[in-house]
């Protein structure tokens, strides 16, 4: 069963990442696609490198993967990040945040995701004076990649 998600979330969402991102040098997205035959932690990886987010000058990007059908999902962090918080970390996230999907929060829970990375991001990536935005806060889907 898809989840119908309406142009009011997305904007949610989008704006739950400018919110994160404003007190750290990294780079969160999401990307949302209908239904994927691999696992979401594979499907993660490959949208992670096909959106060019392994390119962030401190290889600090993160990428939340939700596929809508199935309702899969993954959270991977580049290696930057990575080295920092370990696997257990994103698993704990990513568990929250399918606790909330599972009770009708669908928001709310990508919404705690995405602050909750945030948080952790500030503290290891704080922002930096001449910060630019590497990579755009819009959601993707599966016809932005190439």
């Amino acid at each position: 069963m898809e989840l119908n998600i309406s142009e009011e979330i997305l904007q949610r969402i989008e704006h739950s990442i400018a919110q994160a991102e404003k007190n750290t040098s990294a780079e969160i997205r999401v990307h949302m696609e209908d239904e994927c035959a691999d696992s979401a932690l594979d499907r993660a990886a490959y949208v992670f490198k096909a959106l060019e987010m392994h390119k962030t000058a401190q290889r600090n990007g993160v990428l939340i993967y939700l596929d809508t059908t199935n309702r899969k999902a993954a959270i991977i962090g580049d290696k930057g990040i990575h080295e920092k918080v370990g696997t257990k970390y994103w698993q704990d996230i990513l568990n929250r945040m399918l606790a909330h999907f599972k009770s009708g929060g669908f928001s709310e829970g990508l919404e705690e995701a995405i602050s909750a990375v945030g948080q952790q991001l500030s503290r290891y990536f704080p922002i930096q004076t001449d910060d630019t935005n590497e990579l755009s806060n819009k959601v993707t889907h599966a016809q932005d990649i190439h």
